[in-house]
C-alpha cells in the first residue's frame, strides 16, 4: 500500500478554527486550505481578527476550537512555530545588534545557504552591515525583517501588514520576495487593509468580519 506524500496535501489546512478572548469570539469557525505555489490574502477591518489569526497559525496563540493541518498532518502550537516564518508588526530582531549580526544569527539558526551579506543587498541595505538596528528607520527595519525572512527555510510565510512603513520601492520588494517564494513551491498568507495592490501571484482571499 502506498503512503501519500506530503505533496498530495495542501501545505496548510484549517478546519473549524476559532479563537475567543474572555469568552468573546474573535474569529471563526474558519475552514480554508492553502496549496503550495499560492498566496492567501486575509481581508477585514480593524478588530476582525486578522493579526490574531496569523498569531494562532504561527503558534503564538492557542486556538479555542478547531484543527490545523500542515503538510497533511494535524499539528499543535510547537509544530506550527517550527513550520512557518512569521513577520509581525514588530521587526523581531535585536535593536542593539547590527544588521549583519542579526542576520548572522538567523542564518546560523536556520542553516541557510544564503549569505547574510547577500540578503542585506537583496533588500536594499547593502552598506548597512555595521549599523545598529535601533538606528535604522522604520522602513529600514522592515527591510531588515524581510532579509531575515529570506534566510528562513520555512515553506509557509505568515506576513502581517508586510507593506507597512515601506515606500514604493519597498512595496515592489515585498512583491518580488513573495513571487520568488511562491514560485519556488512555498506559500504565503498575508494581511492587508486593502490599501495596497495584492502581490502578483496566484491569489486567494479570505475575508474576516468583525
Amino acid at each position: 500500500m502506498n503512503t501519500p506524500s506530503s505533496a498530495s496535501f495542501p501545505l496548510l489546512e484549517c478546519r473549524g478554527l476559532c479563537f475567543s478572548r474572555n469568552e468573546e469570539a474573535i474569529f471563526g469557525p474558519l475552514d480554508f486550505r492553502l496549496e503550495p505555489g499560492l498566496a492567501l490574502q486575509v481581508l477585514g477591518g480593524n478588530g476582525a481578527g486578522k493579526t490574531t489569526l496569523l498569531r494562532v497559525l504561527a503558534g503564538l496563540l492557542s486556538a479555542s476550537q478547531g484543527e490545523v493541518w500542515f503538510e497533511g498532518q494535524a499539528v499543535d502550537q510547537a509544530h506550527l512555530a517550527r513550520g512557518c516564518a512569521f513577520l509581525g508588526h514588530l521587526p523581531g530582531h535585536k535593536a542593539d545588534l547590527t544588521a549583519l549580526e542579526n542576520l548572522a544569527f538567523t542564518a546560523a539558526t536556520h542553516a541557510s545557504s544564503l549569505r547574510p551579506e547577500a540578503a542585506l543587498a537583496e533588500v536594499g541595505l547593502a552598506g548597512f552591515d555595521d549599523s545598529l538596528a535601533r538606528r535604522l528607520s522604520a522602513g529600514q527595519n522592515k527591510r531588515l525583517a524581510l532579509a531575515r525572512l529570506r534566510l528562513s527555510a520555512a515553506r509557509l510565510w505568515l506576513l502581517d501588514e508586510p507593506y507597512a512603513n515601506l515606500d514604493l520601492d519597498g512595496i515592489a520588494l515585498v512583491n518580488r520576495l513573495i513571487a520568488a517564494h511562491v514560485g519556488g513551491g512555498g506559500a504565503v498568507l498575508l494581511t492587508t487593509h486593502g490599501a495596497y495592490a495584492a502581490p502578483p501571484v496566484p491569489l486567494q482571499t479570505l475575508e474576516l468580519r468583525a
